[in-house]
C-alpha cells in the first residue's frame, strides 16, 4: 500500500512506478469516486471502445440462452 500527502491545494502526487505502471503523463485525467468511505483513482480512458474489444466471451451467448428460456416458458 502507498502513502501520498495532499498538498495545499488539495493536489495528490501519483508515485513514480504507479504512474508508469499505468501510463500516465502529465495531462492525463483520472476519474476518482467514493466507495464506502474509500477513494478510488480510475485511469481515464482514452479509447473506452477499443479498450473493451475482446473483454466478453464470445460463447456461450447469454442473450440465445435467455431468449430460448423464454421460449420454453
Amino acid at each position: 500500500m502507498e502513502e501520498a500527502k495532499i498538498l495545499k491545494k488539495g493536489q495528490l502526487v501519483i508515485p513514480v512506478h504507479i504512474r508508469k505502471k499505468l501510463g500516465l503523463k502529465p495531462g492525463d485525467s483520472v476519474k476518482l469516486f467514493d466507495y464506502d468511505g474509500a477513494i478510488h483513482i480510475i485511469p481515464f480512458s482514452k479509447n473506452p471502445v477499443k479498450e473493451g474489444i475482446g473483454i466478453l466471451p464470445r460463447r456461450p451467448s447469454l442473450s440465445k440462452k435467455l431468449l430460448n428460456d423464454r421460449a420454453r416458458e
